[in-house]
């Protein structure tokens, strides 16, 4: 009866998201629905209830979980200061002669948006709104173009310092303690941002390499897929004036990523000057203003709500999940799978892969990860490659059609001209190279456990 009921949750879950209610209050409401049915039923005992307070404790004194709302600042702030507009534009005038040389500095602004912003729909939208007409007006295939924009606004989700991979690491470290004490050791390990962060930073320049390496094949295979431009106006712009652009972001890259790997602060002191640093080049650009500044926050207070709030709900529906067996219940099955490990790991990534038809990331990884994750390590898998490869997972979740988010970013700022069928042509080699990519880290996980290794181990 029990195994019903967590069946009869999950479920529930799903019907009551995909009839459009809000997360956070559609996770913690149906299980409390659940919850008062077992106790009129016999089959959950309300004592998984008082724990609840706890969790809210918990969740409140999380220093680590404090740097998500510090990043959202930051991110945030970088947006309003039009740095990438500047930079993107100065890029591609630099460029605009070399086949696909707009693509590429679209996936060079991205990946450097990505690693000083790490908002999907921030970067999906900006760069829609700034390069696509211009890729158009070049003659750029629609599909060529969207798909290129639609993937390179997603880099943020794996290349650090990225929010998802700082939420994930706190929910990994978590499960990855419930293994260890799983498997009889009474002083578990944990894992930390700085870790995840450096697993993650080789794979993400592994696939913003072969994002080029796909965009300079096709500009040398079918140059009229992605011409250059061939008008008469003189270049412009300098490598000094570029450089000069860049010099900022990279040096709040460097500064953030660089403090939080080399130990020198934690993950929410090196937000905190990252938000500092944001602010600085708002001021510089012009763009620092009161009003600004109150538009930033705001936004920066309703993404954060939202994050906890739905940590919140997360929190209570795993409780009443566990209160009715439902950890046991995945750990039998994942336990019992013909392949062991390896059957688990390709189960567990295919679920999460179509969950993000459905769901956001942040459901993902508060509601998935910590019902499977303690499973899996307690299977063997390295909790960093796990981390690595889920984050990689939710990220190619983004693009797949029909229901990647990063789709629906992109057309609500397409013009008519480009059909939502171009997009989703667009953005299929992109899936093929994510694919690839997380082929080839788990045929070699050391391109992700090397990095960590040296920095906290060497």
């Amino acid at each position: 009866m029990t195994a019903v009921m967590s069946l009869g949750l999950f479920l529930a879950i799903g019907l009551a998201l995909m009839a459009g209610f809000p997360v956070a209050f559609t996770l913690a409401g149906v299980a409390l629905l659940f919850a008062g049915l077992g106790v009129l039923t016999g089959t959950f005992d309300p004592v998984f209830l008082e724990a609840f307070p706890n969790r809210i404790y918990g969740i409140m004194t999380n220093e680590t979980l404090i740097a998500v709302p510090v990043f959202v600042f930051m991110g945030v702030m970088l947006e309003r200061s039009r740095l990438a507009d500047q930079l993107l534009q100065s890029l591609a005038q630099l460029m605009r002669r070399l086949p696909g040389g707009l693509g590429i500095a679209v996936v060079l602004v991205g990946a450097m948006m990505a690693a000083s912003t790490g908002i999907v729909g921030a970067t999906v939208v900006t760069m829609g709104l700034i390069s696509l007409p211009t890729m158009l007006n070049r003659g750029y295939r629609p599909s060529v173009a969207a798909g290129t924009i639609c993937a390179s606004g997603t880099l943020g989700q794996i290349i650090p310092p990225s929010i998802v991979l700082v939420m994930l690491a706190d929910v990994l470290s978590n499960a990855y303690q419930q293994a260890q004490l799983r498997m009889g050791n009474f002083s578990p390990k944990t894992i930390s941002v700085g870790e995840l962060f450096a697993g993650a930073l080789l794979p993400g320049l592994i696939l913003v390499a072969c994002y080029l390496i796909y965009l300079i094949a096709l500009a040398i295979l079918k140059p009229n897929y992605m011409p250059p431009d061939q008008s008469e106006e003189a270049d412009r712009v300098s490598i000094g004036r570029l450089l000069a652009l860049a010099a900022g972001p990279l040096v709040l890259i460097v500064a953030v990523l660089g403090s939080i790997l080399k130990g020198i602060a934690t993950p929410t002191e090196a937000a905190a000057v990252g938000a500092v640093g944001a602010m600085i080049l708002a001021a510089i650009a012009g763009q620092f203003t009161f009003e600004t500044l109150r538009n930033v926050v705001y936004r920066t207070t309703s993404i954060s709500a939202m994050v906890f709030m739905i940590l919140i709900g997360a929190s209570l529906f795993s409780l009443v999940f566990r209160g009715f067996g439902g950890d046991e219940l995945i750990a039998d099955l994942l336990h019992n799978l013909p392949g062991g490990a390896f059957t688990a790991m390709v189960l567990v990534m295919l679920v999460m892969f179509l969950l993000g038809f459905i769901l956001d990331f942040i459901e993902i990884t508060f509601v998935v990860v910590p019902i499977v994750g303690p499973v899996l390590m307690a299977m063997g898998l390295d909790p960093i490659w796990l981390g690595v490869m889920m984050a990689l997972n939710l990220q190619t979740s983004f693009l797949t059609p029909p229901f990647g988010f990063s789709l629906f970013y992109l057309r609500g700022v397409c013009p008519d001209s480009v059909p939502t069928s171009a997009i989703y042509r667009g953005v299929i080699p992109f899936i093929i190279i994510q694919a690839l990519v997380l082929l080839l880290l788990a045929l070699a996980p050391g391109l992700v456990t090397w990095l960590p290794s040296v920095i906290y181990t060497g």
